[in-house]
């Protein structure tokens, strides 16, 4: 992908899933120690995303691996979410929005013409920064992609495998019929996960899933997260740094510079193994926000 204007269309589904080459840094990594040799899910080359005019990030280039939890932190306006929205193509829904540069999903090229945004998305699910449950019962927010997807299978086993992985069957397993509204604000979250986990995604993106929720809760939405890393790769957004730290393998620092026009344009600072981040980073500019003197 080279400049592609992402705009809203239907083309058929994700064919190839070839591994691409690994990289020279995750080479490096792997040659020093820091990381052990590990299969890639996304190769991410010289991105750029712009609104219109505006150049939200540029010149984002990481590798993201099975399996693991890569956070992406940094301060507001560093266009985290931006490159996490990238992934699965939810810039399509954004009208005048321009995606350049490199997005490959096991080795497929997701902006490649044969790619169907919709299948894309049941293999990579995304989880919001508010719980968002619809307006139906804990069951049909479950069932609701199983139906759209017309998945084989007993939905009621799909329903209850998805709501046992979220950890949440054993709560609402009497009340299935009851709405998904009236669920407390951490067990919505849950919800909103095992409804993306019921169309059996490869990969789950998490932007902020904890900034509403109170430290109870957030602390069982981290559980869960290391419970589904066995199976999914996951790729969170957080401004809570101890958040990075207790959860991820890999992060990713972004901070935002400002552009003649005083508008902030986000970069990639460093990616590196977390305990690296936090201890011992590459770049003053990293260190500087993770030891809070800016940010």
């Amino acid at each position: 992908m080279s400049d592609a204007v992402v705009t809203p269309g239907s083309v058929p589904p994700v064919v190839r899933l070839d591994r691409p080459a690994v990289s020279a840094e995750e080479a490096e990594a792997v040659v020093s120690g820091e990381r052990t040799p590990v299969e890639t899910v996304f190769d991410i080359g010289g991105l750029r995303v712009t609104y219109g005019d505006h150049v939200a990030v540029h010149d984002v280039s990481l590798q993201i691996a099975k399996n693991e939890i890569t956070a992406f932190i940094g301060p507001s306006g560093c266009g985290k979410t931006t490159v996490l929205r990238a992934l699965d193509r939810m810039h399509d829904l954004t009208p005048g929005a321009r995606v350049e540069g490199r997005v490959l999903y096991h080795g497929q090229d997701v902006y490649a013409p044969e790619v169907d945004p919709a299948a894309l998305r049941r293999r990579i699910g995304m989880v919001f920064q508010k719980p968002n449950p619809f307006p139906k019962s804990i069951f049909d927010n479950v069932a609701y992609g199983a139906r759209v997807n017309k998945m084989k299978g007993d939905l009621g086993e799909i329903v209850e495998e998805a709501l046992t992985r979220a950890a949440l069957w054993d709560e609402v397993k009497g009340k299935l019929k009851h709405s998904g509204l009236s669920l407390s604000g951490g067990q919505q979250q849950r919800l909103c996960i095992a409804r993306a986990l019921a169309v059996r995604p490869d990969v789950l993106l998490m932007d902020e899933p904890c900034s509403s929720l109170d430290p109870i809760a957030t602390m069982r939405i981290e559980e869960l997260m290391h419970e589904l890393a066995r199976d999914l790769t996951i790729v969170v957004v957080t401004h809570n740094m101890q958040q990075a730290a207790r959860v991820s393998q890999m992060t990713a620092f972004f901070t935002a510079d400002v552009d003649d026009e005083g508008r902030r344009v986000g970069t990639l600072v460093e990616f590196s193994p977390t305990e690296k981040i936090f201890t011992n980073p590459s770049d003053q500019r990293t260190e500087d926000y993770v030891t809070g003197r800016f940010g």
